[in-house]
């Protein structure tokens, strides 16, 4: 089993290196690839190590799957020639999430829609996994009318510029900055760029992402994305309306059913949710479970994950595990 890692010095993709010594993926030869600056650098993987080498080599040296986590330009210009060289790409940018030849995979819901033929698949959003891996048993279950989303989100999902940001602003040093305000001691109602209907591109893949993954297209879905100073995972309330009722302690149960999912709801406790214990963890953590008053068949929940693990890199390791169980790699 080879193993392209595209991105492998990237935030992201030192976190897979982790996860996938963690989850004992059962690759033979590590290929770790980067941009022209980093060709030659070595990287320690499994006590053994590893050169740097690029994306032009990389492709030539035929791995059985590549995970890509670097950049959508990146995945559109290399996926394609990964994938014509009998490498199944898994890519972690948005580059092929909205193309309709493409799969949008959360292994706990829709791994059965993938084929041996599919050898590009594409990663979700990390505010999109956290939040339908909670969600779709709901689906399931009692079908779902709309969703309000109000995200909380980490600036590691910006990436290390913002993550320095923050550091430098929290010792009062001058330095680049990855936002256009400071990130310490505020929110900025702003993730990625903003489009012509007002919203942020975060916000729109939400919704889209949403429909493609539940294959559900009259779901209601509008939200509002705001970045905070936290490092550990993304945060998300979420206003559910149900199209079945359903009782708080139902929803309890079916959801610390649910793979993936670890509920945390006990207000007489303190409790719920937070990035400071997602950090590290490969669940989505859910609490806060309460009846809406304003409108029937409507819950409210908190929804937290690690967006580094889950929401990018787990997912990714996630998919290649199903492809392996399958014998399709």
């Amino acid at each position: 089993m080879k193993v392209a890692l595209v991105g492998a010095t990237g935030m992201v993709g030192q976190v897979m290196l982790k996860v996938l010594a963690e989850r004992n993926f059962p690759l033979t030869e590590l290929i770790p690839v980067a941009s022209k600056h980093s060709i030659g650098k070595k990287i320690t993987f499994q006590e053994k190590s590893y050169s740097v080498v690029g994306l032009s080599t990389a492709v030539k040296m035929k791995a059985d799957v590549a995970l890509f986590s670097a950049g959508g330009e990146t995945s559109l210009e290399w996926a394609p020639k990964f994938a014509t060289a009998g490498t199944t790409v898994i890519d972690n940018s948005s580059a092929w999430r909205m193309d309709s030849s493409k799969k949008l995979v959360i292994p706990e819901i829709n791994a059965n829609q993938l084929t041996r033929e599919d050898k590009i698949i594409a990663n979700p959003n990390c505010s999109t996994i956290q939040m339908l891996v909670a969600l779709a048993p709901l689906q399931d279950k009692y079908g779902i009318k709309r969703l309000v989303i109000s995200t909380y989100q980490s600036i590691t999902g910006t990436g290390v510029k913002a993550v320095q940001q923050l550091k430098n602003e929290y010792q009062d040093k001058q330095g680049e900055m990855a936002y256009p305000y400071p990130i310490h001691r505020n929110a900025i109602p702003h993730c990625d760029n903003f489009q012509d209907n007002g919203y942020t591109k975060e916000e729109m893949k939400l919704v889209k992402e949403t429909h493609k993954i539940l294959s559900d297209d009259s779901i209601g879905v509008t939200a509002t994305a705001i970045r905070i100073p936290v490092v550990g995972g993304h945060s998300e309330s979420v206003n559910v309306q149900l199209k079945k009722e359903a009782s708080v302690e139902e929803i309890q149960t079916l959801l610390s059913q649910s793979p993936g999912v670890i509920v945390q709801d006990n207000p007489d406790t303190n409790t719920y949710p937070m990035p400071i214990y997602a950090e590290g963890k490969n669940d989505v953590f859910v609490g806060r479970i309460r009846k809406d008053f304003s409108q029937e068949n409507t819950i409210n929940m908190w929804i937290v994950s690690d967006n580094l693990r889950k929401g990018a890199a787990t997912n990714t390791i996630q998919i290649a595990e199903y492809l392996v169980a399958q014998g399709w790699v």
